[in-house]
């Protein structure tokens, strides 16, 4: 008898997957990227990273969580009882990443309600830093909490933990069939106004003209890698927590292709959108193109606040509708992310749901408040640099070579992928996992390694982003190194009353 939660429908799943690999990243960093590797012809190494690391990975992913039906350190501890540590650092990672990403979400709030009457102002970098979030003068500094940064911050924890709350079917996929087509219908009013604002033409000149030259460069192509990486949601124990919550008949490696393709697919809506936006700026402004593209923060609070402000009409309009979709894509991805350490801590220590949601969720929801102090912009950005970095792309290069090179499960995971589903797995897929990823993935955190570490003494201003060693120290190296120090000591530790991974859903039932 099934006794693990289950997703109402196939679309339930695939719509919360999709949510959370459509995230805040979609928007403000992949046409960044697109444009400064090629333009149009970064879609060809794009293109072919996720053909051969991304949907491999979600196949992987997919069929692990499906197979062993648990969190991510239940699915490890599943596997091989020596491996459960590294389901624990992804549940970790994802923690950490949880604790931040809700701030974003909360500004994304601020902006929606200060749009209705252009409550930025004339100058929108000056609101941002001084006025909203009252940033404090040197890194490291923490200052007093921002009120408000505080009050949309509690409501959006209030919003993810009551989803999370009402549990898989009721909770989650009700959230994200809401959600999700609202994103994308918000989203494709925002693209035809972009592209028919005076200048869209040439932005999207820009962002779609090819530099066939650049494709020849390592470099395009580890970004292209890193892109599809981390904006896939991959190797961090969301894809094998949801996964887990699929019946015994699913056509794994069709939803992993509608799911990658789908993710990408809005990504080059957004890139659409974007480059509309910001030809319009270029023009408004009498500057070349390479002059007003930013990504991050800087565009979806400064840059897109301040372009609003030139529209001729429906700038409130537009403005709501851009803050609400950050909103929205933020929203569905700090829930998949929530819930990977909510269902890690009820799987190992055997408490029900809620309890869970108001352990992990709470203590999550605490430490969030460090990002909304005075300092909280420069602890956000460093967290972010060296948890991604060090945390997401390490997992996914040592959960492949794990499993494929060292355990040697690819063949019986492609076994039971091709068992379910329509589409049967090639040689692709294990070349892909075996040979591409591992290289491309190994020589991208090599280059990290010697760009951060190496040389990050060498003098006191060579650091990411110029900051101090001690904040790089604080802030960056030592969250990424205990985010794996976490994962050790938390496999360590036993389950609860000893009982083995494969009764934990049975207890839980009974109870």
């Amino acid at each position: 008898m099934e006794t693990r939660s289950q997703w109402g429908t196939r679309a339930g799943f695939i719509l919360a997957t999709a949510g959370s690999a459509i995230g805040l990243g979609n928007i403000w960093r992949f046409p960044a990227v697109a444009y400064e590797n090629g333009g149009g012809a970064f879609l060809i190494p794009y293109l072919f990273a996720l053909l051969t690391a991304g949907i491999p990975i979600l196949i992987l992913e997919f069929t692990m969580g499906h197979k062993y039906r648990g969190s991510a350190p239940l699915t490890f501890k599943r596997m091989h009882k020596k491996t459960e540590w590294i389901g624990w650092w992804g549940v970790a990672v994802a923690f950490i990443i949880s604790t931040y990403y809700s701030v974003i979400v909360a500004w994304a709030i601020s902006y929606s309600v200060f749009s209705f009457n252009l409550g930025w102002g004339e100058d929108t970098q000056g609101f941002l830093y001084g006025d909203y979030l009252k940033l404090a003068e040197v890194p490291g500094q923490i200052g007093s909490l921002v009120p408000g940064v505080l009050i949309p911050l509690v409501i959006v924890w209030a919003l993810v933990l009551g989803i999370l709350f009402k549990g898989v079917k009721k909770g989650i996929e009700i959230a994200n069939r809401i959600c999700i087509p609202a994103l994308v219908i918000i989203f494709l009013i925002i693209v035809i106004r972009a592209i028919t604002l005076p200048g869209a033409m040439q932005g999207l000149d820009a962002f779609f003209a090819p530099d066939i030259g650049q494709i020849f460069s390592p470099d395009v192509w580890i970004a292209a890698y890193g892109q599809i990486f981390f904006s896939l949601s991959i190797a961090f124990a969301i894809m094998i927590t949801y996964a887990s919550y699929l019946p015994k008949k699913s056509d794994i490696t069709n939803n992993a292709f509608i799911v990658g393709f789908a993710n990408s697919g809005f990504e080059l809506l957004a890139g659409i959108g974007v480059f509309g936006v910001l030809g319009f700026m270029a023009l408004q402004s009498g500057l070349p193109i390479n002059e007003v593209v930013s990504g991050g923060v800087g565009l979806a609070f400064v840059a897109f606040p301040a372009i609003i402000n030139e529209f001729t009409a429906f700038n409130e309009f537009f403005g709501v509708l851009f803050f609400i979709s950050l909103m929205l894509a933020g929203l569905t991805s700090l829930i998949s992310i929530t819930e990977t350490y909510v269902s890690g801590v009820a799987d190992k220590f055997q408490i029900s749901r809620k309890k869970s949601v108001m352990i992990g969720g709470g203590l999550a929801a605490v430490i969030s408040l460090l990002f909304a102090t005075q300092g909280g912009l420069f602890f956000l950005d460093v967290v972010d640099y060296f948890i991604n970095q060090f945390g997401v792309a390490m997992l996914g290069l040592v959960e492949v070579i794990l499993i494929v090179w060292i355990l040697r499960k690819a063949k019986m995971f492609k076994n039971h992928a091709d068992g379910i589903s329509d589409i049967r797995l090639g040689s692709w897929w294990t070349i892909s996992l075996g040979v591409i990823t591992p290289i491309v993935m190994g020589y991208m955190m090599y280059g990290l390694f010697k760009q951060n570490l190496l040389k990050q003494f060498a003098t006191d201003t060579g650091n990411y982003e110029g900051y101090s060693n001690t904040f790089i120290l604080v802030g960056g190296w030592s969250i990424a190194i205990a985010a794996l120090i976490i994962g050790i000591i938390m496999s360590l530790t036993k389950w609860k009353n000893k009982v083995s991974p494969e009764e934990v859903d049975e207890k839980r039932e009974a109870k």
